[in-house]
C-alpha cells in the first residue's frame, strides 16, 4: 500500500467511525429497519450458516437480524480472533449463547463452540461506496477471512445510509462487497442491478 492511499485511509476512516458514533447514538431503531431490507432482499433458507458480528465502535446492530434468521432455521455464527496474523474463525452462535473477548477484545463465542464455514458472511464497516467497495476498521481480519473463505460465500456489507462516501479508497488486496443494505436502501456491485429504494 502506498503512503497515499494509507493517508487516505486514514483520513477517511478518522471522519466516518466519528460520523458511525454519532449515528449509533442518534437511530436507536435503524437496525430493524435494515433487518426488515435484508430479510426481503436475503432470503437465507434453513440449514445455511450466516455469520454475522458482535457490534462494537457504533456499528450498526446486527443482531436483530440475526435473531429473525434463528427463528427461520438459519444456523449463526460469530468470528473469533484466535492470533492476531491470523484470519478469523468462525464459530457457532445461538442468541442468548454466552461469549467471551476473544484476541482482539470483541465478544465471540467460546473456544469449545463448533468451527463454521458460513455461506454468507455480514460486514460492518466504517464507510462504503456506491459500487460496494468498503474501508474497515484497518486490522484486516474480514480481508484475511474472505480470502481464506474464498469467491463462493456471499458477502454484505451492512451500514447506515450517511455512512457512504463518494468513493473509498482500495489496494489490490481489498475485496468489494457483493451488496451493501442500509436502512434506506441495497447497493449491488457492478454488474448487478441498480441500488434499490423503498
Amino acid at each position: 500500500m502506498t503512503a497515499d492511499l494509507a493517508t487516505a485511509k486514514r483520513d477517511l476512516r478518522r471522519a466516518f467511525r466519528a460520523r458511525r458514533r454519532l449515528l449509533h447514538a442518534t437511530q436507536p431503531d435503524a437496525a430493524h429497519a435494515l433487518a426488515r431490507r435484508v430479510l426481503l432482499e436475503l432470503p437465507a433458507a434453513p440449514g445455511d450458516v450466516a455469520a454475522g458480528y458482535w457490534p462494537d465502535d457504533g456499528e450498526i446492530d446486527p443482531r436483530p437480524l440475526m435473531g429473525a434468521w434463528a427463528e427461520r432455521g438459519v444456523a449463526l455464527a460469530l468470528p473469533a480472533v484466535v492470533e492476531r496474523a491470523a484470519p478469523p474463525v468462525y464459530r457457532r452462535w445461538n442468541p442468548g449463547d454466552s461469549l467471551q473477548p476473544d484476541r482482539v477484545g470483541i465478544s465471540a463465542p467460546a473456544a469449545s463452540a463448533p468451527s463454521v464455514i458460513p455461506d454468507l458472511v455480514l460486514c460492518p464497516l466504517v464507510a462504503f461506496d456506491a459500487a460496494c467497495r468498503r474501508l474497515g476498521r484497518g486490522g484486516g481480519y474480514i480481508d484475511r477471512a474472505l480470502a481464506t473463505l474464498g469467491a463462493g460465500v456471499r458477502v454484505v456489507g451492512l451500514a447506515w445510509e450517511q455512512q457512504r462516501a463518494d468513493r473509498v479508497p482500495v489496494a489490490a488486496h481489498d475485496r468489494s462487497l457483493d451488496l451493501v443494505v442500509t436502512e434506506r436502501r441495497v447497493y449491488r456491485s457492478p454488474g448487478a442491478a441498480r441500488a434499490t429504494t423503498p
